[in-house]
């Protein structure tokens, strides 16, 4: 069905609902409750379809003006006894009111000479006549009424009203969930409270000062000794460590990526550094608990005891080294290339005066030509690349059969599957004994959702500007929580939460 509002040429809602015209941004009018008994004592019909995308939720001021005069008594009334028709439409090539019409130049001066066609999802209203009179104005249906309306003709029909409820509280529980969809620190928790509190939006239970000590049931699970934040019960997932610009952060991360990320320990201070990351693993007591570790190879070298410098031992496919012929310093002494980076592999082969690679400059501008040749990319930019298929015909034949490779290697391997022939396809690219120890779900023990962690957690460390504290690491638990899980909305939250 044609019911997605971005495929018309022109919103549903630049059109009167009653009438069916195009108005301009001047001549529209909410459809308030007002608009809604008037028309039913006009036409004996409910104004209904406002839950849709594809009816108009709009009138224009004229056909607003005629109701109201009528509704006063005065000898006014529409030109019309049937109102506009609205069904759902099939396609938007054919049964399309709102493609069908093209708005395109008009102003308050041409706006009549607008066409407008009859089709089956849009019935145009129909003129008064003997059959169709004017009704007479006897007084305006009670908004609460479900009532059975008696048409001049004698007939009687139900109709299913819709009654109009009052305003609806929120009870402590919903108010906190809402105030963590909205990712709404303690003051503007409290000042959102406030305002619902003066609109009288609030249950009997509510507390506005709530959110002042909101972070006090997570307080008992966070210690702060020095310069570290850490957790010291936690749950059995996989541990990812990395830092950024900001902070040293170690997070809990789901296996299946389907809970939001649990923090272990922050610190701002602490670097990247053996020291540190010996010091942070005892302080959350790895040993007891031993998780699986989802980290960079960077972080690698620091759990391994190996120099954050010139590192040459426990490499993937390579054990044994032989002896350096020359002391040179900064030389490398690598027989086989290691098989992770593939994309940076790709990239550093390809010819820089070729047109791969000046695809590549081309189809990424906002990246410099140093990251573009070092072959730095993420993954929404490489999964761009492979469904490009205008990449792929800028590639020589030995570039193309590499490039295929890989997305096969990408497709079958890397991603939350893994194809009965994953063992070859690795090998075409890098031969390894080492394939079988990779977890069966690749997709699901990324460390993408470690490094989406740093985004998530940038707010609140914003927030709490200065004083980053077992508070700030609390407040942000209680953020994850939902108090009232079986609530359905009708436009749901993004956000991630503990609970899916």
């Amino acid at each position: 069905m044609a019911s997605a509002r971005r495929s018309c040429r022109n919103n549903p809602d630049v059109f009167c609902y009653i009438c069916g015209e195009y108005t301009l941004s001047g001549d529209r009018k909410n459809i308030t409750g007002f608009v809604k008994r008037a028309y039913m004592a006009y036409f004996k019909v409910k104004l209904c379809d406002q839950d849709k995308s594809w009816a108009p939720h709009t009138v224009c001021k004229t056909c607003v003006e005629y109701l109201r005069r009528w509704t006063k008594g005065a000898k006014t009334s529409l030109k019309f006894g049937i109102p506009m028709v609205w069904r759902e439409p099939f396609d938007h090539a054919t049964d399309c009111y709102f493609c069908a019409i093209n708005t395109t130049g008009i102003n308050w001066k041409n706006r009549q000479s607008l066409q407008y066609p009859d089709l089956p999802s849009a019935r145009r209203p129909v003129a008064h006549c003997e059959d169709i009179p004017v009704p007479a104005f006897t007084q305006l249906p009670d908004s609460d009424d479900e009532a059975t309306i008696t048409d001049e003709r004698g007939d009687t029909e139900e109709f299913e009203y819709e009654a109009q409820d009052g305003p609806q509280t929120f009870s402590q529980c919903e108010l906190n969930d809402l105030v963590r969809d909205l990712s709404l620190s303690k003051i503007s928790s409290e000042l959102l409270a406030s305002r619902l509190k003066e609109k009288n939006l609030l249950g009997k239970d509510v507390r506005i000062t709530f959110f002042r000590r909101r972070h006090e049931d997570y307080m008992g699970y966070f210690c702060q000794e020095e310069d570290l934040v850490y957790c010291r019960d936690v749950a059995d997932w996989r541990l990812f460590i990395d830092s950024c610009k900001r902070s040293l952060k170690c997070v809990l991360l789901h296996n299946g990526n389907q809970f939001a990320s649990i923090p272990l320990a922050h610190s701002t201070t602490l670097k990247e550094k053996y020291e540190a990351v010996k010091y942070v693993l005892d302080k959350i007591q790895y040993e007891q608990h031993k998780w699986i570790i989802c980290v960079d190879l960077k972080m690698v070298n620091f759990l391994l005891g190996q120099q954050s410098g010139f590192t040459k031992v426990q490499h993937y496919v390579k054990k044994e080294w032989p002896a350096r012929d020359q002391l040179v310093p900064g030389a490398r002494n690598i027989i086989h290339e290691p098989f992770l980076g593939l994309m940076k592999q790709f990239t550093r082969a390809l010819d820089k005066d070729g047109r791969c690679f000046n695809y590549l400059c081309r189809a990424f501008p906002r990246l410099t030509s140093e990251k573009v040749k070092a072959g730095i990319f993420d993954g929404p930019q490489i999964r761009k690349l492979i469904k490009d298929t205008e990449f792929q015909n800028s590639m020589n034949t030995l570039e193309c059969a590499v490039w295929k490779s890989f997305v096969q290697v990408v497709n079958n391997f890397l991603g939350n599957t893994k194809a009965a022939n994953h063992a070859r396809l690795i090998s075409t690219m890098r031969p390894s004994k080492n394939s079988g120890k990779f977890p069966e779900n690749l997709g699901a023990m990324s460390d993408e959702q470690g490094e989406r962690f740093h985004q998530d957690m940038r707010q609140m460390e914003e927030r709490y500007q200065g004083r980053w504290d077992a508070v700030m690491m609390a407040d942000y638990c209680w953020s994850l929580k939902r108090d009232n899980t079986a609530a359905a909305h009708t436009r749901e939250s993004k956000k991630r939460r503990f609970m899916p």
